[in-house]
């Protein structure tokens, strides 16, 4: 878009692998291993699945497996393999059958890498990336709430932990844009946990909009249906149905 970008900062909750793959060239899942509890594990105190994703305090951040990066490794590998001096039908297909190979390892393996170190470097060169635990979380949306003010969500409070720390190894005069992703009052649970002590604080006064006042006390309708698409096709057209008639 022609913006003067430097780099981008990716900031990861403690479901780090994209981080721990900028780190290493290594892209693993890792199985979460611990005491077994109640619908996962138990891990350092922290619920996690088998899978290896641990519950955060950022739980939309909580994925291991990102489709986007999948994209991003086949520009790596096809700018990797146009270094080789062939024509471009030649990269293409050669980016497409390494992505193919490193995907395959990810699903029989449970990882692949590490890769190339030419690709690691490219990657490196227009990224970043930053590992930011619950505690943290926690800690950033209570500094900001004190500095000036404003109550940051915990995703939020993630990509301001990373964007803070690019600013302090790599570059304090490169002005830095966090891009705030979700309304804290969404996530009443961590912000009310980091703010637990602050005397004044009042979460319904200070977060919660208008129009969710009351919200929790409403009249909740839910309706149950099987894991069958065509059952769910059935009701969707039923429930049309009723609202074209004004029902």
């Amino acid at each position: 878009m022609g913006l003067p970008v430097d780099k981008l900062v990716i900031a990861t909750n403690e479901n780090d692998i994209l981080d721990r793959f900028w780190k290493t060239g290594r892209y693993e899942k890792k199985p979460a291993r611990g005491q077994e509890a109640e619908g996962g594990l138990e891990v350092d105190g922290v619920k996690a699945h088998e899978d290896g994703v641990r519950e955060t305090l950022s739980p939309a951040m909580d994925i291991l497996v990102s489709s986007n990066f999948e994209r991003l490794l086949w520009f790596l590998a096809y700018e990797f393999a146009a270094t080789a001096g062939m024509d471009d039908e030649f990269n293409r297909t050669q980016a497409g059958q390494e992505v193919s190979a490193w995907l395959k390892d990810l699903k029989l393996k449970g990882g692949f890498g590490p890769v190339y170190m030419d690709v690691l470097n490219n990657a490196r060169s227009s990224f970043e990336s930053e590992r930011v635990s619950d505690p943290q979380t926690l800690e950033t949306i209570k500094t900001f709430y004190h500095k000036i003010g404003y109550i940051l969500d915990p995703h939020s409070a993630v990509g301001v932990t990373a964007a803070l720390r690019s600013m302090q190894r790599v570059a304090p005069d490169v002005p830095h844009i966090s891009l705030s992703t979700a309304h804290p009052a969404k996530f009443a649970g961590a912000v009310e946990l980091a703010l637990k002590d602050e005397e004044t604080f009042n979460f319904e006064k200070e977060v919660l909009p208008q129009e969710f006042v009351g919200l929790d006390k409403r009249v909740k309708r839910v309706t149950t249906v099987s894991n069958d698409w065509k059952e769910v096709r059935e009701l969707i057209k039923d429930q049309v149905e009723k609202e074209l008639q004004g029902q």
